[in-house]
């Protein structure tokens, strides 16, 4: 096929990268910090670099025994070279989201080519970069891009391995190393997630393949006597160290974050088996339209090292990930590039039979799912535009004209049952949509960031040096990040009682509080001034707030 020459050379290295910077990188400065979790994540980071605590995590004075540190690193580098050390930055933050998220890409390019061939890996690569997920992930402040880059170094170093296995060739130690490095590398991300997914594709390959002695040969292949101590020389020293300085870390880790999500919805994020099922026309789109039939190609090819390790990949993680009771969309992110390279190799390999199925009734109502999903892409911003009551804009309308044409492409490439058109044309609609909603429409979108508004009216009316803020009803992480990490988030009498404390100090109150606040202040002899008000839509909690600025003054006689 023509796709093979084109992957072969530079080019298409070249394509992936420039592809990976167009989808990524806008709107890293625009999109304000987005609550709970980037804020949450970003805000622990600024107070590493802050107080040059790389080791304790903390929000203000709240110990985060939720993830290892490895993220915070990544971020506070991120923050002290490419921001200068400017804590306020919230693009620095994100830089490691953008760049591992790119090097996922190049990553899976690189490393199915010598299992799958070139083109591929190119065509894998190009559905997993343009994913809605990916593109999402990419953006955010937190650990599921950084998790999607080491998943695709440890289990393509495996794939790589078990290929060599099976195909009775030498295998290279860097394959191995890498492996057990990447291993490392997501534990101190996102603790444990990366190595279940590790074991349970050895598990299937190992009750695939007892009988063919391919095992024995994957784990010689592995090194596991040399990758073993790579593998806790990277991971084990934070753990060690955590444990002296915060004891309860990993106790709480486990007791307060790990088990609560395997025997319950954890913070309401419970869902019933089914539910990756039915969100993944949306999460994973575009490019989700070619995973059931990659999914039928590997089955029915299920011989082939590749497919059979793919399968391996995806299958077990995703049935174990369904059954967890606590979901979200962005867990099942580490399996996408398993689907992608299944869907690639249906593609370039099964052209001719993926073509005569694309004809059949089932493919025609898969496309009719995929469609309606494709909607819901283009719908996105106009109905958040009008929920929130300002409207698109003229940038949302043009975010969804985009994803427009990215559904018409692949529309287009189905009908005419030309697979690889499938996956390709979609792609230029995918750049301008994630590019054209993250840098302009989103952050248009004022009213869905109440927290930067109040920033906003808070930099009008300056507080007296060295004097925090203090909030009352309204507690989110973003404006503990947007005002700075002394932000008080106290009761509408602890407000009062802080205003009354120190002449001209400052208090954003949320309007259901506003009551109590000015009850408080009238019992201790306080007439605090109104300054401003600002609103918005608190995603969080899923409601409208109101939230008005408040000066100290000394109540007249």
């Amino acid at each position: 096929m023509v796709i093979d020459s084109l992957a072969r050379g530079p080019l298409a290295t070249l394509v992936l990268l420039l592809l990976s910077l167009a989808l990524y990188v806008p709107g890293m400065a625009r999109l304000p910090v987005t609550d709970r979790d980037e804020a949450r994540f970003a805000q622990a980071t600024r107070q590493m670099v802050e107080t040059g605590d790389y080791v304790r995590i903390r929000f203000q004075a709240e110990p985060r025994h939720k993830k290892p540190a490895g993220i915070h690193w990544l971020q506070a580098a991120a923050v002290r070279i490419a921001a200068g050390g400017d804590t306020g930055r919230i693009w620095a933050y994100r830089l490691p989201s953008a760049l591992g998220a790119t090097a996922a890409v190049l990553a899976l390019f690189a490393l199915a080519r010598p299992v799958f061939g070139a083109g591929t890996a190119l065509v894998a690569a190009l559905i997993l970069g343009s994913a809605l997920l990916t593109g999402i992930e990419a953006h955010i402040a937190k650990t599921d891009a950084a998790l999607l880059l080491a998943a695709v170094l440890a289990e393509g170093a495996l794939m790589g391995l078990y290929h060599r296995a099976r195909e009775g060739g030498p295998a290279p130690p860097a394959l191995a190393f890498l492996f057990w490095g990447a291993l490392g590398a997501g534990v101190l991300i996102k603790g444990p997630v990366l190595p279940g997914i590790a074991a349970l594709t050895l598990a299937a390959l190992w009750i695939a393949d007892r009988r063919a002695g391919v095992c024995s040969g994957l784990f010689r292949a592995l090194r596991p006597v040399a990758g073993a101590p790579l593998f806790l020389a990277i991971a084990a020293p934070w753990f060690i160290a955590i444990a002296v300085s915060d004891g309860g870390f990993i106790a709480d880790a486990v007791r307060g974050d790990l088990l609560p999500k395997l025997l319950g919805g954890h913070e309401s994020h419970g869902a019933p088996p089914g539910f990756y099922l039915a969100t993944s026309p949306l999460a994973f789109w575009p490019g989700v339209f070619l995973v059931p039939f990659g999914l039928i190609w590997a089955w029915r090819n299920r011989a082939e090292p590749g497919l059979r390790f793919c399968l391996a990949w995806l299958i077990p993680a995703w049935i174990a990930l369904e059954l967890v009771p606590t979901k979200l969309v962005h867990y099942t992110l580490p399996l996408y590039p398993a689907a992608a390279l299944m869907a690639g190799q249906a593609v370039t390999r099964g052209h001719d039979w993926l073509a005569g199925a694309l004809a059949r009734w089932p493919a025609r109502l898969w496309l009719a799912v995929w469609g309606l999903a494709g909607a819901a892409v283009c719908a996105l911003i106009p109905v958040l535009g009008h929920f929130t009551g300002g409207g698109a804009g003229l940038a949302g309308w043009a975010a969804a004209g985009a994803a427009a044409a990215a559904l018409a492409g692949g529309l287009a490439g189905a009908l005419a049952r030309r697979p690889l058109l499938a996956a390709a044309l979609p792609l230029p609609g995918m750049v301008l949509f994630i590019g054209l909603a993250f840098q302009a429409a989103l952050p248009g979108l004022t009213q869905l960031w109440p927290s930067a508004a109040a920033a906003g009216l808070v930099a009008a009316h300056p507080p007296p040096p060295g004097t925090a803020v203090a909030a009352a009803g309204y507690h989110e992480p973003s404006l503990v990040f947007a005002l700075g990490t002394a932000t008080a988030l106290t009761s509408p009498e602890g407000a009062a009682g802080r205003l009354a404390a120190r002449p001209g100090a400052l208090a954003l109150i949320e309007s259901r509080a506003e009551d109590k606040f000015l009850e408080s202040s009238k019992r201790i002899g306080q007439r605090p001034m109104k300054l401003g008000s600002v609103g918005g839509f608190n995603l969080s909690k899923g409601r409208f707030v109101t939230l008005t600025l408040y000066r100290g003054e000394p109540a007249q006689p």
